[in-house]
């Protein structure tokens, strides 16, 4: 059986053994699972926040969609991944609660633009950086308002993911 490692909020691991990283209850947070299925490579960020606008950008690179993504993918080449091998697949991005004036609507009913909750700007901040990276996404379960707990097998690049509310998934 193989090692479990938790990956906590705003943390990352990268492994070239055999090991199952796991993230649990995640809410509007991002789970971004990269893997080298060449060369058994693989790593987890659980993504908190989708920018850092220069502030704690060096102090915890894991915590931001623009900064863990590249770093990530840096961290995974260290341990001996091709930077052309390397797949994505995220998990996350709920919408936990509703709150006024926050949507993933594009407009309220007079035309104004409405600010999208948390979760949907992790995952559009973290599909930004994967694109500026040429790091493609193969599989995805995102939005909604519900947690994920999430199990990343860096032998296979298989991601469990599990709810309460929709039971169990492999992507």
């Amino acid at each position: 059986m193989n090692e479990l490692e938790n990956v906590g909020v705003a943390e990352l691991k990268v492994s070239n053994n055999s090991v199952v990283m796991a993230s649990f209850g995640m809410g509007s947070c991002v789970a971004v699972a990269m893997f080298d299925p060449l060369k058994k490579v693989g790593g987890l960020a659980h993504v908190m926040l989708p920018e850092s606008r220069g502030k704690d950008k060096g102090r915890n690179p894991a915590k931001f969609a623009d900064t863990a993504v590249e770093f990530l993918v840096d961290e995974l080449v260290r341990k001996g991944a091709r930077q052309k091998g390397i797949r994505c697949k995220i998990v996350g991005g709920s919408q936990m609660f509703e709150m006024p004036g926050s949507s993933g609507q594009d407009g309220d009913s007079e035309g104004k633009p409405k600010p999208k909750h948390i979760g949907a700007r992790n995952v559009e901040a973290v599909k930004q950086a994967l694109g500026g990276l040429g790091i493609p996404l193969v599989g995805e379960d995102t939005g909604g308002n519900y947690g994920r707990t999430v199990r990343f097998n860096t032998s296979t690049g298989e991601l469990e993911i599990s709810s309460i509310y929709h039971g169990r998934t492999v992507i």
